[in-house]
């Protein structure tokens, strides 16, 4: 008798990266997050989440992207560490931590000026989408509104784009008080962007290690 190959292959639920290739897929996916972060910067525009209210704060203190952003990440560790484990938290921690660093080098490494700002902010977007893609899909986060939408997901049933959607729309809203209304507009773009790349790609149930 034959044995279907769906039978002989391990369940979904049981597949799990291993040590080695969740640092890799971090190490990856940060750099990609910071590259996109950077474009976005760069074409003066802002994005969603803990990132996109860190842009909004660059432009009104006068830290470093990293610094801002590993502090106010901090008080979502709380959050992660009761409703996801400390596995979950030490993983955003480096992968916070990583986009930190690389954020820092964007500007010497990669200087973009005379680029066009709406080309660098819509793929700014999408590349930082897939940056956020790869880590989520790594039992990871950026932090901030990473962690809720991840809870959302777990609890409700809510599809973490759907989620960092109506989050991030807060953040373009708040936006309007410093930027003139073309660059919202802009930014509003490519936040739909990159939450579109979460809607399509990280669905519960699809990916269950990830979750």
């Amino acid at each position: 008798m034959t044995i279907p190959a769906a039978e002989l292959a391990p369940p979904r639920s049981a597949v799990r990266h291993s040590i080695v290739e969740d640092l890799l897929a971090l190490a990856t996916g940060t750099l990609i997050a910071a590259i996109g972060l950077h474009l976005i910067k760069t074409a003066g525009a802002v994005t969603g989440g803990t990132a996109g209210l860190v842009l909004l704060l660059t432009h009104l203190l006068p830290w470093q992207f990293g610094m801002i952003f590993a502090l106010v990440n901090l008080p979502f560790a709380v959050l992660a560490w009761n409703r996801k484990g400390p596995r979950f938290v030490v993983s955003s921690v480096l992968a916070i931590v990583l986009l930190s660093t690389f954020s820092s080098f964007q500007p010497r490494l990669l200087p973009l000026d005379g680029a066009n700002p709406v080309y660098a902010a819509l793929v700014g977007n999408l590349a930082a989408g897939i940056g956020l893609l790869i880590v989520l899909r790594h039992h990871s986060s950026l932090g901030g509104f990473n962690v809720v939408a991840l809870v959302c997901q777990e609890r409700f049933g809510w599809r973490v784009g759907y989620v960092l959607l109506a989050l991030d729309a807060t953040v373009v809203v708040l936006s309007a008080f410093t930027a003139p209304l073309p660059t919202v507009a802009l930014s509003a773009a490519g936040v739909a962007i990159l939450n579109l790349v979460l809607v399509i790609n990280h669905r519960p149930g699809r990916y269950p290690e990830a979750l």
